[in-house]
């Protein structure tokens, strides 16, 4: 009998990079970015900062500055808050030239 692991299982703990359009990571930071382009299905705090290996507090203050500027929308599910990109969000990212996830 040969068994193999399931594909990707080793990485699965793994900090992710973020994806941060050239321009738009000029204007709004790396990170910010980043989290903007990876927000096209919603996603907690929480479950964001697992994902990306940083603290939650970290995440959460870039996420209040992006749905303060109007490109994040939120709604609580249950005891969590989901956010996902807004209109404005979706628009941005599209003219920035970064293909959405």
């Amino acid at each position: 009998m040969i068994i193999y692991l399931a594909r990707g299982s080793g990485t699965l703990w793994q900090p992710e990079p973020l994806p941060a359009p050239g321009a738009l990571a000029a204007l709004l930071g790396a990170h910010r970015a980043g989290l903007l382009a990876r927000l096209d299905t919603p996603a907690s705090s929480t479950e964001l900062a697992t994902r990306l290996g940083v603290t939650t507090t970290a995440v959460n203050q870039h996420l209040r500055a992006l749905r303060a500027g109007g490109l994040l929308v939120s709604g609580r599910h249950g005891r969590s808050v989901l956010y996902r990109r807004s209109e404005l969000g979706d628009r941005l990212l599209a003219g920035s030239g970064q293909p959405e996830r």
